[in-house]
C-alpha cells in the first residue's frame, strides 16, 4: 500500500463534504487496520484502475449515513436507507473518488474509477488489510476512508 495515495482522497473528501453538507470534518489518526464487517454500517467500495490498482472504501454507520443523505437532500429526513438513500451515498463515494483521481492524475497517475458499489454489514466482498483515515463530522458521524491501492 502506498500511504501517499490516502492524502488525495482525504483531499477530496474534505472538500465534498464542505459542499454538498456544508460540515467541515476534521481528520483523526492515519493507521493500517483489518478492515471487518461491522453491524449497521455501510460501505461504499470503488475500484481503481491504471497505474494504481486496488480499492477505496468509505466505511460509516448506517445512521451517520443517513445523516448525510438526508443533508444532501435539503434536509429531507429519511429513517431507512432505500433506494434514493443507496443512490446519494453511493453519488458522495463517487464524487469524493472522482475528485481524488483527478488530484492523482494532476500528481501523474494515470488511473481510472469504477462505479461505486453500496454494500451493507452483511456483505463479505470486502478486502482485509487497509490504510485508514476516519473524517469526524460533528454532530453527524465518522467516515472511514480505507484506501487498498498499490
Amino acid at each position: 500500500m502506498k500511504a501517499e495515495v490516502i492524502n488525495p482522497f482525504l483531499e477530496s473528501a474534505r472538500l465534498v463534504i464542505e459542499q454538498v453538507i456544508q460540515i467541515s470534518p476534521s481528520t483523526g489518526n492515519l493507521g493500517v487496520k483489518e478492515v471487518a464487517h461491522i453491524d449497521n454500517h455501510i460501505w461504499i467500495q470503488v475500484g481503481m484502475t491504471g497505474q494504481l490498482s486496488g480499492n477505496v472504501v468509505f466505511g460509516l454507520q448506517e445512521d451517520v449515513a443517513l445523516r448525510i443523505v438526508s443533508l444532501m437532500m435539503g434536509g429531507f429526513v429519511l429513517t431507512e436507507m432505500d433506494e434514493m438513500g443507496k443512490s446519494a451515498i453511493s453519488e458522495l463515494g463517487n464524487m469524493i473518488s472522482g475528485n481524488a483521481s483527478t488530484i492523482l492524475s494532476s500528481q501523474g497517475f494515470a488511473v481510472d474509477i469504477t462505479p461505486p458499489k453500496v454494500m451493507k454489514s452483511e456483505v463479505t466482498e470486502l478486502p482485509r488489510m487497509a490504510l485508514c483515515i476516519p473524517l469526524v463530522m460533528d454532530g453527524i458521524g465518522e467516515l472511514d476512508i480505507q484506501v487498498m491501492i498499490s
